[in-house]
């Protein structure tokens, strides 16, 4: 069933983005007079189709092919490759009839048309839910780092003062993109003595492959909240309510201590030292395979604050937040080419996105923003200037508006070609790579 819900929450967040993207070079174009022959959701390769209708000479459909939509304007060179068509005199109505600057127009209206989608998105989800943050001097332990903030030079109990000099007011700060992707310098309070840590610049590597656990979290107590029955602590003697203070004589009295005690001591008996009732005892335990001996940890309590938002207060914020991830993911594709970030580890396909993003439990907030990021993420995409891509035809144009004169149509067909011949090795990439994590 999960996977089921995974796959229809990517299939409706792409397709309402598809349609919404075509749809504004549709408008565009027929602002502009142009004549529209095809609107498609999904590819209709080799002319297959599921369905698809006829409307004041626009035909509508949904293809078979689920790697994007198009819309086929008149006298323009695009993925149809239409050849004959371009062979025959211009028409007032074409697309190669029109002004420069009107094509151009037409050529940016799905890239802007996600752009305000994406803002509308975080727009409406701010001024509905506010901003949940957990406020920084809740963390009376300190954190506890997990993979992510290993990789990063922390510490448990590590208080995190400031980001890039700028006083820590929200914890959840330290896992967001102006540390991940900018570099930053973390001021950290850590046995009674300040410290900065310069985060490395290679850091999207370990945070690409890491799961919610290995993030950055408040550090809690190894104080047991239930145990598993049948499990080694149940068998062991320890009960709720038992608060762990060592393993073998070292210290474990936190969560993240005891994780890593215990993982180096897989299917071995250790001797856990716990406090019970102001009295101290110590029991033999067995360790798993997986490193665990069967209990819940009791969760830290810790108050969070919502800052809530009007309706027109939300805007400023919603904007803030598509602006941030389009910048975040421009910042992300010029590590890969710095060579900061191994590109199997940045980039991704739908399998990916519907795994690690949407997830296998609908959450109508989340959707929206998964879909709002994703919403960023496609204005960005048909941005760079490949062939094919909406970027790449802006960038023919703007040459054509310098020049005075349109490049050559044999010229546009070849670097339509180059272009497909990217875009396809690109998606065979992303995709293999998903298989290759999902399998592996």
């Amino acid at each position: 069933m999960e996977v089921l819900v995974m796959i229809g929450q990517l299939l409706l967040g792409l397709s309402i983005l598809i349609v919404l993207h075509e749809g504004g070079h549709f408008l565009a174009a027929r602002a502009f007079g142009i004549k529209v022959e095809k609107f498609y959701l999904f590819f209709d390769a080799y002319g297959f189709k599921l369905f698809s209708f006829t409307y004041k000479e626009v035909e509508y459909g949904i293809g078979w092919l689920p790697l994007g939509g198009y819309v086929k304007i008149a006298g323009m060179i695009d993925e149809s490759m239409d050849t004959e068509a371009m062979a025959l005199p211009p028409q007032p109505w074409e697309f190669r009839s029109k002004p420069a600057w009107q094509r151009l127009i037409v050529m940016l209206g799905g890239i802007a048309v996600n752009i305000i989608v994406g803002i509308f998105i975080f727009w409406m989800l701010t001024f509905k839910y506010g901003e949940t943050y957990i406020p920084n001097d809740q963390l009376k332990f300190g954190i506890a780092p997990g993979i992510v903030g290993d990789k990063m030079g922390l510490q448990g109990g590590d208080k995190i003062l400031a980001i890039n000099g700028k006083k820590l007011e929200r914890f959840d700060e330290i896992r967001s993109s102006k540390v991940f992707i900018d570099k930053a310098n973390i001021t950290v309070l850590r046995n009674g003595e300040t410290k900065i840590i310069s985060v490395p610049a290679d850091i999207l590597n370990t945070l690409s492959d890491a799961s919610p656990a290995d993030f950055i979290s408040p550090r809690m107590k190894a104080e047991i909240d239930s145990v598993m029955v049948g499990g080694y602590a149940a068998k062991a003697g320890l009960l709720k309510g038992d608060l762990i203070l060592s393993v073998n004589g070292e210290s474990a009295m936190f969560f993240d201590q005891l994780k890593t005690v215990l993982a180096s001591q897989k299917n071995q008996t250790v001797q856990v030292t716990a406090l019970r009732n102001g009295g101290v005892f110590t029991l033999p335990v067995m360790v798993s395979g997986e490193g665990t001996i069967g209990f819940a940890v009791k969760p830290i309590e810790i108050t969070t604050k919502t800052q809530e938002f009007g309706f027109f207060s939300a805007l400023p914020a919603g904007i803030s937040k598509a602006w941030g991830t389009f910048v975040d993911n421009f910042k992300g594709i010029g590590k890969i080419f710095k060579g900061e970030v191994r590109a199997d580890k940045a980039l991704s396909g739908p399998i990916t996105i519907a795994r690690k993003l949407y997830g296998g439990v609908f959450d109508w907030a989340k959707f929206w923003s998964i879909t709002g990021l994703l919403s960023m993420g496609l204005a960005l995409m048909n941005l760079l200037p490949i062939p094919a891509l909406d970027g790449g035809h802006s960038v023919f144009l703007l040459v054509e508006i310098i020049k005075g004169k349109p490049l050559s149509d044999k010229f546009m067909e070849r670097a339509q070609i180059v272009g497909f011949v990217i875009l396809a090795a690109l998606m065979v990439f992303a995709l293999g790579n998903d298989i290759f994590k999902a399998v592996f």
